[in-house]
């Protein structure tokens, strides 16, 4: 009776699936298209649920989002000539979040805006993953939501690098055409190509690499793939050894193996570390019983053998990356957190493999069951950095408005994600950042000249302002500093600023013991 239940849920999974006979000469947009046309209440229904952290709480806690949307609101001053020495410069990279900001800043307010626009880039990367697994499983994967919906929500996201996070869902959808599309759907790339690019050049460099390989791999049999994948690993290894000699990098501080995709899971402490490695175990333990099963069946290794060989190469990127790049000397700006950016295409590309298993009951209910944990945890956690954005909030309108604030707020502890950038988006219609990062990078829309009120021209005093060990000049006055003000990291003051003393002398910080 236990065997007939057990082989009846299995049935079911299996008909959730919704295997989608894709072949190579097929259309791909057709089949997705009537996909759609048969599956949108489902559809819907998960787009409702995956979307329900961007409104759980007041604001959308995800690192850089608030300095993207304090900046949209400088910009629309500047756009209203209410402030002078700033001004916006025309990009082709880097800015397609901030132009989907503004546009939408136009008609909705900023706290609207921010809903809207960081909605439609989780949709974009979930759904962009979910259709690069389904083209590389050629099933409709729905047993591996749970798990799409953890990626959407990991690190990139709750660091707010939404220009990165928005290119590399494109470039999921785009290699995703180009694995099941016909010989014309596989020029959709290179249409995708400005789009991608106007987000962040990663992800367009991650879409042509996929490509390519793909492509390659899927023309030669599959004795001869090894080759391909050794080919593709000293390509690697060159361009490695070229960055070496040609920019200044910055070495990885942590060992390569931790940015294996898993670590997207892990954000505002040790818990998520549990939930990280409980994650990890299941899914390899799923994939062992799913070799084992199968250890006989003909062609059961076809679906795995480019996802596989494809995970294998962005583990050895992992290894190779430094921590930051620098590509002109003297510029300001690093490309950093460059190993930590790649394992969320990591954790989508381990997705497919995941997605080469024969879909089982338990898959589903295992998967389920970590995603409840990490939203669980999440929530609980996001609303403690809502309330400390408020309380930013509160201190701020307490002075005069239109008044220079600088801030320290570090990470919590033990928390890979930074906070400090929730007093820049509580300034939004009353004060401004002193130690705003945008104009002074130089790599974001928004720029400032020598001598302006609001802002920092140059990049380099803006990381001493966020550590606290800023020495105040006495043309920065006034100003007002914001600061953690117990050692449990959630309680913040505020206080005036004098000249020639640290912005942070008073601040209190778990790490100071």
């Amino acid at each position: 009776m236990q065997q007939s239940n057990s082989k009846s849920v299995d049935r079911m999974v299996r008909e959730i699936e919704s295997p989608a006979e894709t072949e190579s000469s097929s259309s791909a947009l057709r089949h997705s298209a009537l996909f759609v046309r048969q599956h949108y209440p489902k559809i819907f229904a998960i787009s409702a649920l995956v979307l329900v952290p961007c409104f759980w709480h007041r604001r959308i806690a995800a690192g850089d989002l608030a300095s993207h949307m304090y900046n949209a609101w400088l910009a629309q001053l500047i756009e209203r000539h209410q402030v002078t020495g700033l001004w916006i410069e025309r990009r082709w990279n880097n800015v397609l979040f901030d132009l989907l900001v503004s546009g939408l800043g136009k008609v909705f307010s900023l706290h609207v805006t921010e809903k809207i626009a960081v909605s439609l880039a989780v949709l974009i990367f979930f759904w962009g993953v979910f259709a690069l697994v389904s083209a590389a499983s050629e099933i409709a994967a729905w047993f591996l939501v749970p798990v799409i919906a953890m990626i959407a929500y990991g690190y990139t996201f709750h660091v707010g690098f939404f220009n990165y996070y928005l290119s590399i869902g494109l470039s999921f959808i785009g290699i995703a055409i180009f694995w099941r599309g016909n010989k014309w759907e596989r020029l959709i790339p290179l249409a995708l190509a400005p789009l991608v690019v106007l987000a962040h050049p990663l992800g367009l460099a991650w879409m042509l690499g996929a490509v390519a390989y793909i492509g390659i791999a899927k023309g030669m049999p599959l004795r001869h793939q090894p080759l391909l994948l050794a080919a593709a690993g000293a390509v690697l290894v060159l361009i490695h050894y070229d960055f070496w000699h040609s920019y200044e990098l910055e070495a990885q501080p942590q060992r390569f193996y931790i940015f294996n995709g898993a670590d997207q899971v892990y954000l505002f402490g040790p818990r998520y570390n549990i939930l990280r490695i409980v994650l990890i175990s299941f899914a390899l333990f799923a994939l062992a019983v799913d070799i084992y099963r199968r250890r006989r069946e003909r062609g059961a290794w076809t679906k795995y053998s480019i996802p596989v060989q494809l995970y294998v190469l962005l583990l050895l990127s992992a290894l190779l990356l430094p921590e930051a790049i620098r590509f002109r000397p003297g510029n300001a700006h690093v490309l950093a957190l460059l190993a930590e950016r790649l394992t969320s295409v990591s954790a989508a590309v381990f997705c497919c493999v995941l997605a080469a298993m024969r879909p089982r009951w338990w898959h589903l209910i295992g998967f389920t069951a970590i995603a409840a944990f990490f939203f669980t945890f999440l929530y609980q956690d996001t609303a403690t950095v809502n309330r400390m954005e408020l309380q930013a909030e509160r201190l701020e309108r307490t002075l005069p408005p239109n008044q220079r604030i600088l801030v320290t707020i570090k990470t919590l502890p033990g928390s890979r994600v930074m906070i400090q950038h929730i007093a820049d988006r509580a300034c939004i219609g009353y004060c401004f950042s002193y130690g705003n990062y945008e104009p002074g990078s130089g790599e974001f829309r928004v720029r400032a000249s020598p001598g302006n009120p609001y802002a920092m021209s140059s990049y380099d005093p803006v990381p001493e302002m966020e550590n606290g060990t800023y020495e105040v000049q006495p043309e920065d006055l006034p100003a007002y500093q914001i600061y953690q003000c117990s050692l449990s990291g959630t309680d913040l003051c505020i206080r005036p600023l004098e000249a020639g003393e640290e912005n942070d002398r008073l601040g209190v910080h778990p790490d100071d013991d």
